[in-house]
Order: structure tokens, then sequence, then C-alpha cells
């Protein structure tokens, strides 16, 4: 006779469970879900039952967990997630010689998309497929193999492998090197259009162009001047088409500077920062030949790069 105790706990319910404590909000959750409020309030109440025991406090329009929600959720993230390993394992077959990576816009227009081609010719009969997207990835809801994301590579449950370090200098137009003004000194600045780059990758040990400045005794110039950008590539292009002189990131300008579109104007220009470039996918991922392949590449092409200034 089977113990009622071994009985296990309805998969629905628990998936409901999961996205409201993590949002502490039945309809975020529901939202999440694509299924009304009223659902995830009975699919909870289905599994109150089953527990015995409230796992919910409910306090106006937020919820807050009990003690025995808190022991158990996670287990219950665990559960689901090695629940998508193996249904990743079981797809194994029909993903092979398919690589599906999400990293930034940046990242994937200006670092990533120019290198696939190469990619490509060695490793025929695999398919790199790039997901760009500036949210973090949800390695149990996405598609993603594996994600490159831009930060100090500790992140909960994922692996992180090194991928780039980062640093930022001015770039600009070759053209800015010539004419009635040109560059060939930071105070040169003074007389052209500084390009600010706000876009939401940046991080506190990123200069703007007042902490670059003052780190090269640069004095009377309003750092403050000049156009905004939300986005990294766009604060490219505008350097590109000659409107100014950017401070970039080194991984987004690297094709640029190499294909001569963009010049470092400065020897001594670039600021190293705590901010880099990682490989990251859940630990225990199962990781197919492609997909190591694919990171063997990654690592290749990251350790080759250099940047050509003048």
């Amino acid at each position: 006779m089977t113990d009622p105790t071994d009985r296990l706990p309805p998969l629905n319910a628990l998936r409901a469970f999961e996205a409201a404590a993590r949002r502490l909000s039945f309809t975020k959750a529901a939202e999440e879900l694509n299924v009304t409020p009223g659902a995830i309030s009975q699919q909870i109440r289905q599994l109150e039952d089953y527990a015995g025991t409230p796992l919910f406090k409910r306090t106006g329009r937020s919820v807050l967990l009990t003690d025995s929600a808190q022991a158990c959720l996670p287990l219950v993230r665990e559960a689901f997630e090695k629940i998508g390993e193996a249904g990743r394992v079981m797809q194994a077959p029909a993903r092979k010689g398919r690589v599906m990576v999400s990293c930034a816009p940046s990242f994937a227009s200006k670092w990533l998309a120019p290198k696939l081609e190469a990619f490509h010719r060695q490793h025929e009969g695999v398919e790199a497929w790039v997901s760009a997207d500036m949210g973090l990835t949800d390695f149990n809801g996405a598609d993603a193999d594996i994600a490159i994301r831009y930060g100090r590579g500790v992140y909960d449950g994922l692996k992180a492998e090194p991928l780039l370090d980062e640093t930022v200098l001015p770039v600009c137009s070759p053209r800015l090197l010539e004419g009635d003004t040109p560059i060939s000194t930071p105070q040169d600045l003074a007389a052209h259009t500084l390009l600010h780059d706000e876009s939401p990758e940046n991080d506190p040990s990123c200069p703007d162009w007042a902490s670059w400045l003052a780190a090269r005794k640069v004095l009377g110039l309003d750092a403050r001047r000049g156009p905004r950008f939300n986005q990294a590539v766009l604060v490219i292009e505008a350097a590109i088409s000659g409107q100014g002189v950017a401070l970039a990131k080194r991984a987004v300008a690297a094709a640029d500077l190499a294909a001569g579109r963009l010049v470092a104007p400065f020897a001594d220009g670039s600021t190293a920062i705590d901010f880099g470039y990682w490989i990251v996918y859940p630990k225990g991922r199962h990781l197919s030949p492609d997909v190591r392949a694919f990171i063997k590449w990654l690592k290749a092409e990251a350790a080759s790069g250099e940047i050509v200034g003048v």
C-alpha cells in the first residue's frame, strides 16, 4: 500500500507557488504564467490543502511567505531546475547542431555578431542563434544554452566562466584627427563635442567624462556638455559619423576600431573597470559538445582581440 506521505504535490500548483513566492504577488505570478489571479489563488489553496498549512500571509495587495513556504521554496526551485534539465537532455538529439546564446544588444551587435561567420566556417553543421536582450536570462523559462553577462561574475545558482575584461577609452572618427582643430591631446577635447553613454549596462566603476578628464588633470573643460544616449551602440554610431568623441567600452568598439571606422586618439586613454564579460549557465547543466565548442571558440576570440588605435 502506498504511504499517503509519498503522494507528490500537484505540479501546476507548485509552479504557481514558485512564481508567486518569487514575485511576492499573485497578480504578477498570473501575468508571468499567462493565467488569471483567481487561477493562481486556486492553485495555492490546492497546495495549502495538500500541505495542511498556510503558505502565504495575505497583507492587502501583497503577500508574504510563511515559515513553511520559506523552507520549501529552495527545494521547489531546485526541483524545477532538475526537471528543466531533464527536458533538455530529452531534447538533445533535436537540438544537435544548434547553440542558443543570450547577451546584451550592444555586445551582440558589436562584438559577437561580426565574428559568427568565422565560427560557422570552423564548425560546419552548427548554428549559433543569438538572442539580444537587456534583461537577465531566466534559464528556467528561456531557451538559452548559455548567456554572456556583464558584471563581476557572481550569480546565484550559475557557473560563471571569464570571457573578457573591460576597459573604457575615448574613440572618434578618423576625420577628427585632421582639420582646423585636430585631436592629439586630451586638452584638445575642449574644441569637440563629448558623447555620453548612459546605457543601463554601465556600472559604478565605469568612468564618465568628468572622472576621465580629472584623472588626466585636464582643467577648464565642461565635462557635462554634449548629447546623451541610452544605448552603447548609439554612442558608437554617433562617434563613427563624426558627431563627437565617445567614451566607449573596448569590447563594444573593437570591431569598428579594427575596421578603421573609429580610432583611439590617446595612447594612454584606457581606464580599466571592475566589470567584465562572463559566460554563464546553470550549475550542473549538461552542456552538449556543440555548446562546449562554442564556449571554447568564444574564449579563443576573446584572447586574440586587440585594440587598433593611432
